[in-house]
């Protein structure tokens, strides 16, 4: 299970083209996986350098990617990229992993620098951290690699070794390490997924000692409070909680869950949610408030004016859900009810997305600071949650798409 990745040179591919419209194909609409909404704390043994980089933002556009200033939103560098590359936080305080034909490729944001380390991917996916663990899930191939956060962080000229899990087949799938060392990895092929497994680690193989069905399309990954790990599906959602899976069952006969909003420190997930698989366009007017403590599932309908997309709700302060609405606003939920508490507005109103890789506002948070974009303006903005205010904005001189944020492993 344990090997190592070669650093080598980012050169141009002759399936390069092939190989980003499979990404396409089988990203579509996803959200960023992540640890824990608000965490700060520098990984485990991180260096100094992780420390600098600490609380920067990456964002990407097309054909680069910039990295900002985490107060100011100044470009502190801009690096050349591909035309669509996606953004995920590696969790280490110091590193955020850009995701392109080649693979996941790493970028420092200490110094700040594109570096030449790349995970080779076919089609590189999710990205998911959490109890001291960065994962790595390859569509393409269907391998998910393993590495200890902590070593990402003190990295120098070479990826450090890491663990894979081969699935039985390639699908767009996603994979998490919990803190008893038992791997959750989804159940697909190219055609289908309908589930996830639970495996143990021996010393040259995984074995797998319980599998969780009924998730057709499975997508998506979020860890709750007390590591309960909820995916969603198609007619609801499927949680691993205390070595079993359980399944929630969505009140409508098509009740699509993509993404898992979580907070570590709240039992309730809360994910987006969608009922009608004809339904045109990425826009939605539903969220799932899952309790995995009360083993409940309620569809809450939002007010008439809030519509928002997988890029748009994050949980912050408070572990409230910040919803970012074509109104312009944020709007600020109680997952507990799913009543909306608050109103922020920040950016001018917006319309959905032709297609989901098209560049359209996201939030994301740190602390209690939002970062928001707004590409019709070619804007960045930093909100306070606490208080709603803007506290700065940057005009960028691109159209900015994917962010990501140097935050820290719990």
């Amino acid at each position: 299970m344990r090997n190592h990745h070669m650093l080598h040179p980012r050169n141009s591919r002759l399936a390069a083209t092939a190989v980003l419209a499979g990404i396409v194909l089988m990203a579509s609409a996803c959200g960023t996986a992540s640890g824990t909404a608000g965490s700060t704390a520098p990984a485990s043994g991180a260096s100094s350098t992780a420390t600098d980089a600490h609380g920067r933002i990456a964002v990407s556009f097309e054909g680069g990617v910039s990295v900002l200033d985490g107060t100011t939103l100044e470009v502190v560098k801009t690096f050349d990229s591909e035309e669509f590359t996606r953004l995920n936080a590696a969790g280490d305080g110091r590193h955020v992993f850009v995701t392109t034909s080649e693979g996941f490729q790493l970028l420092d944001m200490a110094e700040p620098k594109l570096t030449d380390l790349v995970v080779d991917a076919a089609a590189p996916g999710h990205v998911v951290w959490h109890a001291g663990n960065t994962v790595l899930f390859d569509d393409g191939t269907g391998t998910t690699t393993i590495f200890k956060t902590a070593d990402l962080a003190n990295i120098s000229g070479a990826l450090p070794g890491t663990r894979t899990h081969a699935a039985d087949a390639a699908h767009h799938g996603v994979s998490i390490v919990l803190e008893d060392g038992t791997l959750l990895s989804t159940v697909g092929d190219e055609t289908s997924r309908s589930g996830a497994i639970a495996l143990e680690a021996h010393e040259d193989h995984w074995h797998s000692f319980t599998e969780g069905r009924d998730c057709p399309g499975i997508h998506g990954e979020g860890t709750a409070a007390n590591e309960a790990v909820v995916f969603g599906c198609e007619n609801g959602a499927l949680m691993y909680h205390h070595g079993r899976f359980h399944k929630f069952t969505a009140p409508d006969k098509y009740g699509r869950m993509g993404n898992a909003f979580v907070s570590e420190t709240s039992p309730i997930v809360v994910g987006d949610y969608k009922n009608d698989p004809d339904a045109e366009g990425y826009l939605l007017n539903s969220v799932a408030l899952i309790d995995t403590e009360q083993h409940s599932y309620n569809v809450v309908e939002l007010a008439g004016s809030i519509r928002y997309t997988f890029r748009g709700v994050a949980r912050g302060p408070e572990d409230l859900a910040y919803i970012l609405s074509t109104n312009g606003s944020i709007h600020v939920m109680d997952p507990h009810d799913g009543k909306i508490v608050s109103e922020f507005p920040v950016i001018a109103g917006w319309e959905g997305p032709a297609e989901w890789q098209d560049a359209h506002p996201a939030i994301t948070v740190n602390g209690n600071t939002a970062y928001v974009t707004e590409p019709a303006a070619n804007t960045i903005h930093a909100v306070d949650l606490t208080t709603g205010k803007v506290t700065a904005s940057k005009k960028m001189d691109v159209v900015p798409n994917e962010i990501a944020i140097t935050v820290g492993a719990h």
